[in-house]
């Protein structure tokens, strides 16, 4: 079995910092934007991205939240709800907002179609877009991200594991790895 391949913690924040820097540059005015991280994998980055934006006073007004897309995947019977998940929690009213999905990892881009989904359930925003750490291709859904950190090229067997921990970022990594 071929070794992992890992990318530490400085070029992912690098991504990070990339990323905060492309939604500023689309947003310099001050709004109403919320940065829905897709649970799990997107509620860190999303908090993360809202701190680089706060950062910067064109971008002030953007607050972090989370969506659960337990109930509108379309794999449930075969990947039953996890026991520990992060409910839905979206900080103010969707109504005019421009809410950015946030996720670390696009893949197949059901589970955008699922966030999609879940967005929907709450309100109707003005605009939706997609900011993800990792595009590892093989699109199976018509979806592109409109920020992205970074873009590997994965096989089909392969996964790609994010780790951001909210207590030390020194800590945070991508690996790759054979299935």
């Amino acid at each position: 079995m071929a070794k992992p391949k890992t990318i530490g913690s400085e070029e992912l924040h690098t991504a990070i910092q990339r990323l905060a820097d492309a939604i500023s540059r689309r947003h310099p005015r001050p709004e109403k934007i919320l940065l829905l991280g897709i649970a799990n994998g997107g509620v860190e980055l999303a908090r993360r991205l809202v701190a680089g934006l706060s950062s910067r006073s064109s971008t002030s007004r953007a607050q972090a939240g989370t969506l659960d897309i337990s109930f509108h995947r379309d794999d449930i019977e075969r990947n039953p709800i996890p026991k520990e998940f992060a409910p839905t929690h979206i900080p103010s009213d969707v109504h005019g907002a421009t809410v950015i999905l946030v996720d670390d990892v696009l893949f197949s881009g059901r589970t955008v179609k699922a966030a999609l989904d879940e967005l929907f359930d709450h309100g109707r925003p003005t605009t939706v877009e997609l900011a993800v750490l990792v595009d590892r291709g093989g699109r199976r859904l018509p979806f592109a991200a409109d920020y992205c950190g970074l873009t590997l090229s994965v096989g089909e067997n392969e996964k790609v594991v994010v780790t951001l921990t909210a207590k030390s970022s020194d800590q945070d990594s991508i690996v790759i790895k054979a299935l």
